[in-house]
């Protein structure tokens, strides 16, 4: 039985075997774990996290929650290994589980920088110049953003289960807020032995960091208005969070990152056999076999102008044809499992459903070769390409999380970016082309609609982060059905999990801002 950790404690649930959720390797169904939150106390845990770990976050100075930001980067680090290992049991092939683990790390080490480089070595942030308030110089207004005494419920998703804390932990530790973590119960295995990781080194104060594995629905009559509820998952599920009477009544802060079926656009100018149109290639197969597509950013919409339609299907089979799949960690392997059967049986139902309207141009999604594995007692599934109609509604409307993606070939420009708006908000679209003219007209209509463009021409192509790579220093979110929430940006991220009040006030005592701590009663709420 898995378990949680609360109030600096391993703590296993009550629940027997047959009444708590098995989880299984996705490469051989053997059983790894069963995970259950039943009799655990996320009341006491709470109550931990707002009067110990808050307080301690909140004594200290951003640069000096950035040197904890350096420590737990420096332990997972260390432990690296151990985590790569455990990813291999989720499908995940060692360029995935870098992708996962050392990102997470690198997203800790960015936001120490960012904290010591953008902020002040204080507790607190005096925002913006004074403004005059009156007619004289004596009363004055700022804006002061303060860390907020409550805690940061992380319920994520199971694609990430090492970045996806450790992203938001960097926001909320130099925010000075603690972290009540919940996994996705197919990979919290994996997040276990992250918490341990840290919890064996000591490196964040106590109440900073727990962990509860299981179902997490009692805790969100929990959280109070100081809270704030962080989730990353399906657009069903942030809409039943978003609504709960508990958070609507508390006001309780929300945010969400949730599903959305990206796009990338290969702009007019671009022709079959180009290099530019090669790069274009290898960002599909890259996003549809990394991770085996189980990614919130990865591409699901090909669109492309009509009359490259067939060049396009051709090139993406070729290299789709070159990816070997089976057992992650077998010499020559580079796409593993999808997380779980059931998420198997997801993906089958999804592209089923939009190939209604096309065919399926490249693999099966009944038949799959594998090396070193059993395809029937293991979660894998071909890499799937799909043409379909651009006008039916379901390329637009399922997102079949998995090594899947759809062709659809638009006939002008307009109707390009009336393809990308139905996908009602997207987390991330990429624009491939060199006309500058037509790419500035396409962003203009295309930048409500995505939390992220991504640009690519013959200048930076070799020099790309990648489609679906997000990165600490820009905006992760979306709007619309992708949540219209937002993660990273920066120290502008940092801030947003603060409280900002307007102080009115005389410049004696805005001048002493800075080198005053937070008020007493902040610590003790």
């Amino acid at each position: 039985m898995l378990q949680s950790y609360l109030q600096n404690t391993w703590i296993s649930p009550t629940a027997t075997a047959a009444s708590a959720a098995e989880v299984r390797d996705a490469v051989t169904g053997d059983l790894v774990c069963h995970v259950s939150s039943e009799g655990l106390d996320l009341a006491g845990a709470f109550t931990h996290a707002r009067r110990v770990g808050g307080p301690a976050l909140r004594a200290l100075t951003f640069h000096q929650r950035a040197d904890l930001l350096d420590a737990m980067a420096a332990v997972v680090r260390a432990r690296r290994e151990e985590l790569y290992v455990l990813s291999a049991r989720a499908g995940a092939t060692l360029n995935d589980a870098r992708y996962d683990v050392d990102g997470g790390i690198r997203v800790l080490r960015d936001y120490a920088a960012r904290a010591r480089a953008e902020l002040p070595d204080t507790p607190f942030l005096v925002e913006g110049p004074a403004e005059r308030l009156a007619r004289g110089e004596d009363f004055l207004g700022v804006h002061l953003c303060t860390p907020s005494p409550g805690l940061m419920l992380q319920v994520n998703a199971f694609n990430f289960a090492v970045w996806a804390p450790l992203e938001k932990l960097a926001q909320a530790v130099v925010a000075g807020m603690p972290s009540v973590v919940k996994p996705a119960t197919p990979t919290a295995y994996l997040t276990a032995r992250l918490v341990r990781i840290a919890a064996e080194a000591g490196v964040l104060p106590p109440g900073a960091l727990q962990m509860v594995v299981g179902s997490v629905r009692p805790a969100l009559d929990l959280l109070e208005e100081q809270d704030v509820l962080s989730f990353t998952g399906s657009a069903a599920t942030a809409a039943t969070l978003r609504t709960h009477p508990n958070v609507v009544a508390r006001s309780v802060r929300f945010n969400a990152e949730a599903d959305s079926v990206n796009a990338i656009v290969l702009a007019p100018d671009v022709r079959p056999g180009s290099p530019l149109f090669d790069a274009f290639v290898r960002e599909v197969v890259t996003e549809m076999t990394v991770k085996a597509g189980q990614k919130c950013t990865a591409i699901r919409r090909v669109l492309v102008p009509r009359e490259h339609e067939s060049a396009a299907h051709e090139a993406i089979s070729a290299e789709l044809a070159g990816v070997t799949i089976g057992n992650p960690t077998a010499e020559g392997v580079r796409m593993g499992a999808v997380v779980s059967l059931a998420q198997r049986d997801d993906v089958r139902r999804a592209v089923r459903r939009i190939a209604e309207s096309g065919r399926f141009v490249h693999g099966d999604p009944d038949e799959v070769r594998v090396i070193d594995a059993d395809a029937e007692r293991g979660a894998f599934l071909d890499a799937l390409l799909i043409s379909a109609d651009p006008d039916a509604a379901a390329p637009h409307e399922v997102e079949p999380f998995g090594p899947a993606a759809t062709v659809l070939a638009y006939r002008d420009t307009g109707h390009a970016t009336d393809l990308l708006a139905r996908g009602r908000g997207s987390l991330v679209a990429s624009v491939v082309g060199d006309d500058l003219a037509w790419t500035t007209a396409f962003v203009r209509k295309a930048a409500p609609w995505h939390g992220r463009l991504h640009l690519l021409d013959s200048t930076n192509v070799t020099q790309t982060t990648g489609h679906g790579s997000p990165l600490a220093a820009l905006r992760h979110g979306g709007p619309g059905r992708a949540g219209g929430g937002s993660e990273m940006a920066g120290t502008r991220g940092v801030v947003d999990l603060m409280q900002r009040t307007a102080i009115q006030a005389s410049p004696r005592w805005l001048a002493s801002l800075p080198r005053e701590p937070p008020p007493a009663a902040s610590d003790s709420a």
